[in-house]
């Protein structure tokens, strides 16, 4: 994910964000995390330092905190940590500093952070200042000497007191090469960040005759799984991460649930992060040294990944993604993190993932897996060159709890098996290896014989099978799969000797076959590739054949997915292409439509299909509903040094109950699509305000029918349903839960009761005005600790909107009645429906955990007491 465009949108015209990197700086005794951006305005520059959300794309995710300009005595400078962090030194931790002012940080090991220093130290001596910055759309006054910063105390937190030093040698950044070098110190055109169609080409047929110029040298991989189930490390991992006398060259280490908080799973904050790193760290083979590359974390899900610090120096390119999978397909309770990075030549892709729970949700696990796949995209440094994808890379290693279970077997059964380590026998009732057998998920993905016993569900502290009243059947849950070439399992075992968790951690070891550069071969190779290319005639004029230019979407639906395909065939001479945007447009295509991927590079003679994606949600609905917005839009296709092409794109949206305003739906007797056009329109525009007039010939509804029906199946259905709105439904139920409503085809939903769940949480989060209108949002926040004020403020509601907000709360008092059997609790549901209900403003700022908590703390009030505001 490139932040840099988040920093961009805060700045004035004129302004550049040239690079931008996150960083970890201390504030009293915990750490935070902060984005910097190098800024350049008319030939100055300066460091501007943002507090931000978990990850930053748009300018609503980030607030300036301080700017320190690169002025005559602007200078960083390299420091070693006071004290043993038990990180064993690939991070860079630098001190950056200027008239006064000053910032220590910690900066992530990659090539990312050697750009970003090495930019830093190319630029002129002049500041950016104040000026070229607007905060959430508004000018904000920083001078260059601001001093209110937490970041830089007089005694900082021990994690971060700094002393002047050189590193040491397995710790500089040089060890890191940049991530546009294919061998360190070879061939100059690729010594710098230039991205020109001269580069593209010299790395695109690199590509193309790798074989020429590289051996294949076997690496020592361990991997390894652990659903901890929110404990602390309470005993050592050493029988898991040292059960082998020779050191691993590099470390993949997994965990999930590792907090089970509400702390962790609304806010994705815990403490525990840096309990388990610690405690890999310490465990780490005792023969080798060892560099942490990366971690990355989504609630419970983290991802650690080490390498022997004299590796270190052939590591690049290393990139973090995540992607939640939970409820309404973004709460990350489940989902996957992933680390990417090349090694000598090869690249690599890590997965950890928590899939979906429950013996009878394996279509659901399959889901998750499929989303994560197409969800994931990792930027590349290259601007001209699509996102990679976790199928682009030549090694994928995926672990993680999946989650699959053994099936048509009682526990007795299983257990007897068990006993007689029968686990051929036991492998054919595995979901997992009917699902891949059945190729609906990780097709091409290789597993090694189970020969160790089931790794789920255990009584914690021992080796006993689960003795609870739910009594689970045993499941191999924790697993360990890859994809590529040249890779050989040596090992892939459980670890019984860890005890804390009700699972048992799992490891595999691999020798994987790295192609590594021979330097003189590839010396050559550039040189001829360069050689050649200076005889092709500048003048060439590349073309490409188009195999469509008209496209018809038929019939699209709200949130269900359409693609379009066609080819792009190049001629004669090497080309980039990409989608550029129209005169007086921000962006190349309509907020429904993307191209993937919308920029690229042919080689002669080559081709690639281009994907046309049309997904229609929340943001566009509205007005597609109303007739404002149709599905129409032209594509323009530029050619560097070539011409444009036309694409016209075209469709008909069927309209939906989804992203209709309440006062609208309140009017609506019959189902959406059996209205016309112009009464759904003259429906949509009419004005909130005047939805309490009797200006309509018919009365309106108390409540949208559609709300009616959810609920309704709910409540009669699902008062008691195990983690309701807390585990996602299936897309394919929710398609026909959305068809149902909005053809009112059957009496009754069809879907299982967490498909209706998510399928109201995606109702309430689509409404183009919330269930509580943005003009009370701020006066919410201010009462939320008042009932009787709360209470006044939901009553000044237009009437259908405080008609849905008490029939919610009184549903929702209902569930609670049941909390002994749907594990929810006041808490969960305030945390749920206060980020529906109760929204901010369009151009207000992202809310922070204070803003959230007010919210939820609003919703809570009404949940503890019965209420009759009428």
């Amino acid at each position: 994910m490139d932040q840099s465009v988040a920093i961009q949108e805060t700045l004035l015209d004129g302004a550049t964000c040239r690079i931008a990197v996150q960083g970890a700086v201390a504030v009293g005794q915990s750490v935070e995390s902060r984005l910097l951006g190098l800024v350049e305005r008319g030939g100055r520059h300066a460091i501007y330092v943002y507090t931000h959300r978990r990850m930053a794309i748009t300018a609503e995710d980030v607030w300036l905190e301080k700017v320190i300009p690169i002025t005559e005595g602007f200078a960083v400078e390299e420091v070693i940590p006071d004290g043993d962090l038990h990180v064993i030194g690939s991070d860079v931790t630098v001190r950056i500093h200027s008239e006064g002012d000053g910032l220590t940080v910690q900066l992530p090991f990659g090539s990312h952070t050697r750009t970003f220093l090495q930019e830093v130290s190319k630029c002129s001596t002049e500041a950016v200042g104040s000026e070229g910055i607007k905060q959430n759309g508004k000018k904000l006054a920083v001078s260059p000497g601001w001093s209110q910063d937490s970041t830089d105390r007089s005694a900082p937190s021990s994690a971060f007191t700094s002393r002047q030093s050189k590193l040491k040698p397995e710790v500089t950044t040089e060890m890191v090469r940049s991530s546009n070098v294919m061998v360190s110190n070879v061939a100059s055109i690729l010594s710098e960040p230039k991205f020109g169609l001269r580069d593209t080409i010299v790395k695109s047929q690199l590509v193309q005759r790798e074989d020429s110029y590289t051996y294949i040298q076997n690496f020592r991989f361990f991997v390894g799984t652990y659903n901890v189930n929110g404990q602390s490390p309470k005993e050592s991992l050493q029988p898991w991460l040292r059960c082998d006398s020779a050191p691993p060259d590099i470390y993949c280490v997994g965990f999930q649930e590792l907090d089970l908080s509400k702390e962790a799973f609304f806010f994705n904050d815990t403490p525990k992060e840096e309990e388990w790193f610690k405690a890999v760290t310490d465990s780490l083979h005792p023969d080798a040294k060892y560099a942490k590359v990366k971690l990355v974390r989504l609630v419970g899900i983290m991802l650690l990944l080490y390498v022997k610090a004299d590796l270190a120096l052939n590591i690049s390119e290393v990139e973090i993604e995540t992607v939640g999978t939970g409820i309404m397909g973004r709460m990350g309770n489940k989902g996957g993190v992933a680390i990417r990075f090349k090694f000598h030549n090869t690249s690599v892709c890590v997965v950890n993932s928590h899939l979906a729970a429950h013996m009878e949700e394996y279509e659901r696990r399959n889901q998750d897996f499929k989303d994560i796949c197409s969800r994931m995209q990792f930027c590349q440094s290259d601007p001209n060159l699509p996102p990679l994808t976790i199928g682009k890379h030549d090694v994928i290693l995926w672990l993680g709890d999946l989650n699959y279970r053994l099936e048509e077997l009682d526990v007795t059964k299983v257990k007897q098996l068990v006993d007689e380590r029968a686990f051929p026998e036991l492998c054919q009732y595995d979901q997992l290896k009917r699902q891949m057998n059945a190729k609906a998920v990780f097709e091409g993905f290789t597993e090694g014989e189970i020969s160790f016993q089931p790794t789920y569900k255990y009584d914690a502290g021992c080796d006993e099978w689960d003795t609870s009243e739910k009594c689970r059947v045993p499941a191999w849950c924790d697993r360990i799969l890859w994809k590529g070439q040249n890779i050989a399992q040596l090992s892939y075992r459980s670890h019984m000797a860890l005890k804390i968790s009700d699972h048992k951690p799992v490891s595999s070891v691999f020798d994987i076959g790295v192609k590594v550069v021979n330097e003189e071969l590839y010396r050559k190779v550039f040189e001829e590739i360069v050689r050649s290319l200076d005889k092709v005639e500048n003048a060439n004029i590349p073309s490409v054949t188009l195999s469509q230019r008209e496209f018809h979407f038929e019939d699209v639906k709200y949130m269900q997915l359409q693609v379009e395909k066609f080819t792009i065939l190049n001629g004669q001479v090497p080309c980039q292409f990409e989608f550029i945007s129209k005169p007086d447009e921000a962006t190349y295509c309509k907020e429904w439509l993307i191209a993937n991927p919308s920029k690229g590079f042919l080689l002669p003679g080559s081709e690639i299909t281009i994907e046309l994606e049309l997904f229609v949600n929340k943001s566009t609905a509205t007005r597609l509903n109303s007739g404002e917005e149709k599905l129409e839009d032209i594509l323009v296709l530029h050619l560097d040094r070539g011409k444009d092409y036309f694409l016209s794109v075209t469709g008909n949206y069927l309209p939906s109950c989804f992203g209709s305003p309440i006062h609208t739906l309140c009017y609506m007797r019959e189902p959406i699509q059996d209205m016309s056009a112009e009464s759904i329109r003259n429906l949509t525009l009419m004005p909130l305000e005047m939805s309490d007039n009797a200006t309509q010939a018919e009365k309106p509804l108390e409540i949208p029918k559609e709300l009616w029906m959810m609920v309704d199946h709910l409540y009669r259905n699902a008062s008691q349903q195990e983690d309701l709105f807390q585990q996602p439904g299936l897309r394919s139920e929710f398609e026909q839960i959305r068809d149902c409503l909005d053809k009112g085809m059957h009496d009754t939903l069809l879907g299982s009761n967490h498909s209706v769940a998510e399928a109201l949480l995606l109702f309430l989060e689509s409404l183009p005005e919330p269930v509580i209108c943005y003009s009370f949002y701020s006066s919410c926040l201010e009462c939320a600790n008042n009932y009787v004020l709360s209470s006044q403020i939901i009553s000044n509601l237009p009437e259908c909107h405080k008609n849905v907000f008490e029939y919610l709360m009184a549903f929702l008092r209902e569930l609670l009645k049941n909390s002994g059997k749907n594990n929810l609790d006041v808490n969960i549901l305030a945390s749920i429906f206060g980020g529906l209900l109760l929204r901010p403003p369009p151009g207000h700022p992202m809310p922070d955990i204070t803003e959230k908590r007010k919210a939820q703390q609003f919703i809570h009030q009404f949940l503890l007491r019965e209420n009759n505001l009428s």
